[in-house]
């Protein structure tokens, strides 16, 4: 099965902050990363597991931002 894909456009510094944010939370939400950003590490996941999902959210967030901004 191939996997789905999203794009967006790449933060830049200049262009919309609050739209990009926007965009890349439904982002990590379909990716089932978005509760490492927005909540502490839960108590049934260990620190491995939770490690794992926060260099995904990590490199998925610095996916979708220009290189000047890196």
């Amino acid at each position: 099965m191939a996997a789905t894909r999203f794009e967006i456009d790449k933060f830049d510094g200049e262009t919309n902050f609050n739209l990009w944010q926007v965009r890349l939370m439904a982002i990590l939400v379909q990716s089932g990363l978005k509760k490492v950003v927005t909540e502490k590490k839960p108590e049934n996941i260990n620190k491995t597991e939770w490690e794992e999902l926060d260099e995904k959210a990590l490199s998925a967030i610095q996916l979708c931002l220009a290189n000047t901004v890196l």
